[in-house]
Order: structure tokens, then C-alpha cells, then sequence
């Protein structure tokens, strides 16, 4: 009995909340075909807005270095690990000379033939035995032989892998045994905090004309809470990444943290071009639709009839989107009321 009483209780209550449900919706009638619309207007006007962009990049340094062997070879010994400091002239890798010595030794045993062919060909052209033509035969075939063991040397020299400066290792891209081919990348170094801190990013065609070499710029990184980095472009890319596709840019820090950064830290960058551009500022509620840099709004040119039109985006922030074209001749835009309204509606402008 106790159950039933509770059971109905429920019900009677569930009872006068869709009763009052009701009557709420009954109170805020929708518009009726026909019928004009209250909707509240926004005065258009261009303005010369200073758009911010807004990129994400990575820290480096401008002393950042590549580090590998001038001839390929398989690798004997890697000396460091990444993040050791090293020391200028510090030995950091070595290839198995194995093949490289043997070059240098045949290079030393051409030359000592090659020498010993001249003395012969000089004494024999000095007792008119020998032609001139052998003679300078000979004296290139020194030439030759000398060239051959000065490569073979510098080849040897440059089997071992030095640091170039005081600084960290970055990266460790190789491992003992490996072989690798001449020129390919081996430890990747940067200087001990003696070079200028960088920061690079890459932007679309559209942001990268907009930007210019001194523009300014702020930089955060989650490596640094709550501290804001100033920043100056300089350095613009002048053809496009094939990888990518993108635009790049270099942004020069100019007030480093104490604490050192770290390089390949990731961060974002807010760009503020130099160069402002004549656009459309409306609020993020009076666009109906967005696709890509097209959307669509209702504009009233007469304050009496609605009208859909189409505009192109140049981009948007935390409050405002910005309009390139699309609302040349309107009189003012509608920015609530507008989820009733179809093209040509009658309206009523109600105060903000």
C-alpha cells in the first residue's frame, strides 16, 4: 500500500513538470510564416584590422651543426651519448680504417714510383737518351701520384669526427658496426648556449605574404608556464618546402630564459604582421555556416528584409571572425534572431 502511495506520487509529479513544460513553450511562440521577425542588427564597417597569426614551431640555435665522415665506411666507435657536453676538438666518432689505411698506403707506394720514374726519365733527357715527351710524361705522372696521397690523407683525416665547438650533443644517429654512406649525418651538436636561440615554424602561402622580416612576435612553450618570450622575424624562406608544402620562418628569441631552452622544444607563436588589412569584424554568433574560408550570414540592406549572402573568411580569434568579401553594399548585419529567418524574411530591428 505504502509502494502504491509513492507510485502515484511520482507520477503526479512527473504530471505537472510536463504541464509546466508546456505552458513555457507556450509562452515564447515560434514565428509564424509571414510574420515579421525580431532580430538584433550590428552597423557594418571596414576597419583596418592588424590580424594576429598564430603558428606552431620548434627552438633551436643558429650554431646548430651536422656532424659526419667524409667518406662512407663502417662505423668503429661513437665516443658520446646524446645530451654530453663536449669540448672543441673533442673526438666523438671513428670508421674502421681497415680500407681507408690501405688507400693511403697504396697512394704512398705510387708515389714513391712515381718519384723514382722522374729521377730516371730527368737523367735519361739530360744525356739526350730520353725524349721531352717522356720526360714530361713522367714529371705529370709526379704530379699525379702527389695529388693521389695528399686525397688519400685528407680522407684519413677526415674518417674521425671532431666537435667543432664547446657544446651538447643533440642527437646520436648512428651506432658502432653500422656502415654508413660519405656525407650522411652522424651526431647532430649545437653550441654551449654561445649562439643565438631560434625559433621555426612554417605557414601557409596566405600568412607567410603577410609577414615580414622585423615583424614582431610572442612565443609560449609548455616547458615555460606562464612566461611569454618576445620574438623578431628574421629570416623569411624564399621557395617552398617540398615535404611539407609550407612557407618557412625563422623568429630570432631576444629575451632567453635563464634557464637554458632546450632545443627541438615545441611552442607556439602569435605573429603580429606589420601590415594591417581592410576587413569586416562581425561576432562568432552572426555566422550561420562555415566551410574552409567560406560562410554565410543574413545582412539587411533596407532594415525591412533579411538576405543570405556568402562571405569569405580571413580568419577568426577568441572573439571576432574576419571578412574579406561578401558584405560590399549592406547596411548592417544581423546577429541574433537569425535561426528563424530564411532569404528575404521580413524583420523588425530590436534594440542590442
Amino acid at each position: 500500500m505504502k509502494s502504491l502511495s509513492l507510485s502515484t506520487l511520482l507520477l503526479l509529479l512527473a504530471g505537472l513538470l510536463l504541464q509546466a513544460c508546456n505552458s513555457a513553450e507556450s509562452s515564447t511562440p515560434l514565428p509564424t510564416a509571414g510574420e515579421a521577425i525580431p532580430v538584433t542588427l550590428l552597423a557594418l564597417q571596414q576597419q583596418h584590422v592588424q590580424q594576429p597569426i598564430t603558428a606552431s614551431g620548434q627552438f633551436t640555435t643558429d650554431d646548430e651543426t651536422v656532424l659526419s665522415f667524409k667518406t662512407g665506411g663502417i662505423v668503429r666507435q661513437v665516443l658520446v651519448k646524446e645530451g654530453e657536453r663536449v669540448r672543441r676538438g673533442q673526438l666523438l666518432a671513428t670508421l674502421d680504417l681497415t680500407e681507408i689505411q690501405a688507400g693511403v698506403q697504396q697512394a704512398e707506394l705510387g708515389y714513391e714510383k712515381a718519384k723514382r720514374d722522374f729521377a730516371r726519365a730527368q737523367n735519361l733527357y739530360r744525356d739526350s737518351v730520353a725524349t721531352l715527351e717522356q720526360y714530361q710524361n713522367a714529371q705529370t705522372g709526379l704530379a699525379l701520384a702527389e695529388q693521389q696521397l695528399r686525397a688519400a690523407r685528407f680522407n684519413l683525416g677526415f674518417s674521425e669526427i671532431r666537435a667543432v665547438a664547446d657544446g651538447f650533443v643533440l642527437k646520436r644517429l648512428v651506432n658502432p658496426g653500422q656502415l654508413v654512406a660519405s656525407g650522411a649525418a652522424v651526431l647532430r651538436t649545437n653550441g654551449a648556449g654561445r649562439g643565438e636561440w631560434l625559433f621555426r615554424i612554417s605557414l601557409s602561402d596566405k600568412d607567410w605574404a603577410r609577414v615580414e622580416v622585423g615583424d614582431s612576435a610572442s612565443l609560449q612553450t609548455d616547458a615555460l608556464p606562464g612566461h611569454t618570450l618576445q620574438a623578431l622575424v628574421v629570416r623569411k624562406a624564399e621557395g617552398v618546402d617540398p615535404q611539407s608544402g609550407a612557407f618557412g620562418l625563422e623568429l630570432k628569441v631576444l629575451n632567453p630564459p635563464a634557464r637554458r631552452l632546450a632545443s627541438g622544444l615545441f611552442g607556439t607563436a602569435q605573429l603580429r604582421p606589420s601590415h594591417s588589412s581592410t576587413l569586416w569584424r562581425i561576432p562568432h554568433e552572426a555566422l550561420l555556416d562555415g566551410h574552409a574560408s567560406k560562410g554565410w550570414v543574413f545582412i539587411t540592406k533596407d532594415n525591412k528584409r533579411a538576405q543570405k549572402v556568402a562571405v569569405s573568411l580571413a580568419g577568426l580569434d577568441g572573439q571576432w571572425v574576419y571578412v574579406s568579401s561578401g558584405l560590399e553594399g549592406a547596411q548592417s548585419l544581423i546577429t541574433r534572431g537569425s535561426a528563424y529567418l530564411t532569404d528575404s524574411s521580413l524583420i523588425i530591428p530590436q534594440q542590442p
